[in-house]
């Protein structure tokens, strides 16, 4: 009989197993990304697009520890939610990224959804779409109409408005930066494994003490409010984890 493939869960692209090259090369770029190095990452699930504030609705509707009125202080600086009025997002913003999340919400989240936040190398890897050498999750140069960066629209917007890349991904460049699940380690690259690397423990160690963590996070993509530079799929950002921003979102990855 033929082999039957497994169909992906909803909302989500199959991303093969396969090799890399991780960071940059370019004497501009960062000192964080400069050390260009091969990683094997195994094969997962990830959102087609960054979570948005429909999605989010549900989750906070399910679980009240993580409404705005009621989430604990140690879990966001000030602003979480910020755009929303109460437990109800703007009307017209059903379908854009949430934003004002801090990484431990993002992470709780994933958890509800049976997910978790990508590595930031699987963040990289799938950024890159299969290609090998460019600079943006596209081939060639900067080009307003593939993403939402440089405030060219001034604010968030669709998750589906703009092409996808090579692997069906939507915003992998630009609308919102996305949390990734790594401790922010500035020389991480000089001493990462060669296979599935993540920065500051293991991906469960992570995830079972997520509550307690209080170095900072990897933030990847740039966003609407960024200029190109900083949405060059090697650049690397980092806040702490109860940072809240309206342009900080996340989308979420399932093992294989």
């Amino acid at each position: 009989m033929p082999e039957t493939k497994e169909l992906p869960p909803e909302g989500m692209v199959p991303i093969p197993d396969g090799e890399f090259q991780m960071g940059s090369n370019d004497p501009e770029g960062d000192n964080d990304e400069q050390l260009l190095h091969t990683v094997y990452i195994d094969g997962f699930y990830m959102d087609k697009y960054e979570v948005t504030n429909a999605q989010y609705k549900q989750f906070v509707d399910a679980n009240p520890q993580w409404q705005k009125d009621h989430i604990d202080r140690r879990f966001y600086d000030g602003g979480y939610l910020r755009h929303w009025n109460g437990n109800d997002y703007p009307s017209e913003k059903a379908n854009h990224p949430v934003v004002y999340v801090s990484w431990y919400a993002a992470v709780a989240y994933a958890q509800w959804e049976g997910k978790r936040l990508p590595t930031e190398a699987e963040w990289e890897y799938t950024a890159r779409g299969g290609l090998s050498g460019e600079m943006y999750p596209w081939k060639g140069s900067i080009d307003s109409g593939k993403a939402n960066y440089g405030r060219n629209v001034g604010n968030t917007t669709p998750v589906s408005k703009y092409p996808p890349n090579g692997y069906g991904l939507y915003d992998m460049a630009g609308n919102v930066w996305e949390w990734c699940l790594d401790e922010y380690q500035e020389d991480f690259y000089v001493r990462s494994p060669r296979a599935n690397p993540i920065a500051g423990g293991t991906i469960t160690s992570i995830i079972d003490y997520f509550t307690s963590a209080t170095t900072a996070r990897v933030l990847r993509g740039g966003s609407w409010n960024y200029g190109p530079r900083l949405m060059r799929v090697a650049l690397r950002n980092w806040a702490l984890p109860s940072n809240t921003y309206g342009n900080y979102g996340f989308r979420c990855v399932r093992a294989q």
